[in-house]
């Protein structure tokens, strides 16, 4: 069912343009459809905010519940932003106060950028733990991705994230472990899941937290964990809101990087990603840029035309599916807690399915 632009943020008019389904304000208000309110914690750096914006604002609207979706996007005021981006976030974004006041069913709590070697040292840190703590006991789930997880394991159970010596980086085979939870129901037992981090909660660290895992790698490992409760917080260390350009933009940022000498070697490529023909034109592509850097010449142009042509998007739809099963889980349990019919002969004694 469609996203409402409940605002003038310019995501919804981008949407549109992909061809996503956005219902205006004033048509919502006449549609008799239930209304889910999905809070949107976007703690992103800059240049990633709106993309993260769209990436998850797209995986809840292709949700086939039949409710009409409103995204409440917030920030924190201790992250350092730029003016543009301050301008963006007063403009278009709402309060953590005005989350609080009106009320979530749900919630996602984006990854962010970090500068310090223990995250409590983080300046969000103290008012991250805030939102999770309001959210613990008034909204229905909480999704935390990727450094968000890493946060959560930190200060509620008291499992710190481990420094891999090196960036995990890519697109990597997954297996469904508990194939009878209902966030999994019905999706492929085999998926792949994009990753970009440095630092991982290890299996043995979730299985000492008692966190029940449902998604892990052989490579890349846990994907998915949920709480004891099988629920209330969700926990995703991969990007499965990925675009099939997302790895691509990051890659291309690291060799800009390298020429502009912000970073000693050239960036590997992301693993399994390209193809093998792309990856041949990419290492043909490096080979040339170090050659100019040697001359003292200006290097060339990525090939982008031909790489964005031949990229793959191996993981969206099983993304989707997770995400329409968590939505799903909210939409049943905000109905019983509204007294409304509810769909899908839900079974009223047991509306999260924890005893299948």
């Amino acid at each position: 069912m469609p996203l409402v632009a409940n605002s003038k943020l310019p995501t919804f008019d981008r949407l549109m343009q992909e061809g996503e389904t956005v219902l205006p304000g004033d048509v919502a208000l006449h549609q008799d459809i239930r209304e889910l309110h999905i809070g949107l914690l976007n703690m992103m750096p800059d240049a990633s905010l709106a993309a993260t914006e769209r990436q998850f604002f797209r995986l809840v609207g292709e949700s086939n519940q039949i409710a009409q979706f409103y995204m409440h996007p917030f920030t924190l005021k201790e992250l350092h932003r730029s003016a543009e981006a301050e301008r963006y976030v007063n403009q278009y974004y709402e309060t953590f106060d005005q989350m609080k006041e009106q009320g979530l069913d749900a919630l996602i709590i984006t990854g962010a950028n970090v500068t310090q070697p223990d995250l409590s040292l983080e300046p969000f840190w103290k008012p991250l733990i805030k939102v999770i703590d309001w959210a613990h006991d008034n909204v229905t789930s909480t999704l935390c991705s990727c450094l968000a997880t890493h946060a959560v394991l930190q200060f509620r159970y008291g499992k710190k994230r481990r420094h891999q010596g090196f960036k995990r980086w890519g697109v990597y085979s997954h297996r469904v472990i508990d194939r009878k939870h209902p966030l999994v129901s019905d999706v492929n037992t085999r998926f792949d899941v994009p990753h970009s981090r440095f630092n991982q909660i290890d299996r043995e660290q979730f299985e000492a937290a008692g966190l029940p895992i449902l998604v892990e790698s052989e490579i890349a490992g846990v994907h998915l964990a949920v709480s004891q409760d099988r629920f209330r917080l969700i926990f995703l260390q991969g990007h499965p809101e990925y675009d099939t350009i997302s790895l691509y933009k990051e890659y291309k940022r690291e060799v800009n990087r390298f020429i502009q000498g912000e970073r000693e070697d050239y960036p590997p490529s992301p693993e399994n990603y390209f193809t093998l023909r792309c990856q041949a034109v990419l290492d043909e592509h490096r080979e040339r840029v170090i050659a100019a850097l040697t001359r003292k010449k200006l290097p060339p142009e990525l090939p982008e035309s031909y790489v964005m042509a031949n990229l793959d998007n191996t993981w969206h739809d099983t993304a989707e599916a997770v995400i329409n099963n968590w939505i799903g889980k909210v939409y049943q349990v905000t109905n019983i807690d509204r007294k409304q019919p509810f769909q899908d002969n839900v079974d009223l004694n047991d509306p999260l399915g924890l005893k299948k």
